[in-house]
């Protein structure tokens, strides 16, 4: 089918940030005295906004992180992003079609505005993606995998939620958008389709989405 709005998440699926952001995020939980792995990060936090860390650290260990965690957090990971951040192989050509093809899309992600900013300041693709079409799940009171921030996107971008197909890689990318009616598109170049139950279709290269989305 075609549809009337693609909602993109941003990290793993525009830019390449995943590797990057949990290895940051390992260490330093890690430094902080709470042992983590990279493995361990991806599993537990990928796809989730900043306060899920808080309260999952708070739930195992009933420990609060300390006050600067975030600000700390954020600093690493934006000056790694500077140093090497990279788009996913072939989102642009996605994009450009999606562009021809007059199908309206946006990003709705568990990253901050500035988190997102950053790092397609850095890969040019705030040139795909201006402020307007850009949601955050600071922009709602819950993020995933609640349906919040989807159902707040499309409501923004004026189209109904059974009308949109979501492009996501994470576990709690794939439920949020499950549990707002929209169709998800799992993309499995880091997570496992096994992993992403629950998707309408899955993808290990942005070659294949297209076809997914209705455009050929």
């Amino acid at each position: 089918m075609t549809y009337d709005l693609i909602i993109f998440d941003n990290d793993g699926v525009l830019v390449d940030s995943e590797p990057v952001a949990n290895a940051i995020l390992a260490g330093y939980l890690t430094e902080l005295g709470h042992p983590t792995t990279y493995e361990d990060s991806l599993r537990d936090y990928m796809g989730a906004a900043v306060h899920r860390v808080h309260d999952l650290v708070r739930e195992r260990t009933g420990q609060r992180l300390p006050p600067e965690f975030d600000e700390t957090l954020h600093e690493r990971t934006f000056a790694a992003f500077e140093r090497e951040l990279e788009t996913v192989d072939g989102v642009t050509d996605v994009l450009g079609a999606l562009s021809a093809a007059q199908v309206p899309y946006c990003l709705a992600s568990s990253g901050t505005h500035q988190r997102i900013r950053v790092g397609h300041r850095k890969t040019g693709l705030d040139l795909w993606f201006p402020e307007e079409i850009v949601f955050s799940a600071q922009d709602v009171g819950r993020g995933k995998p609640a349906p919040d921030l989807f159902l707040h996107a499309a409501e923004r971008m004026g189209i109904t939620p059974e009308r949109c197909a979501v492009v996501e890689d994470s576990v709690l990318g794939v439920r949020a958008a499950g549990a707002a009616g929209m169709d998800v598109y799992a993309f499995t170049a880091m997570t496992p389709a096994a992993v992403l139950q629950g998707a309408t279709g899955y993808f290990a290269s942005m070659k294949e989405l297209p076809e997914l989305l209705g455009l050929r």
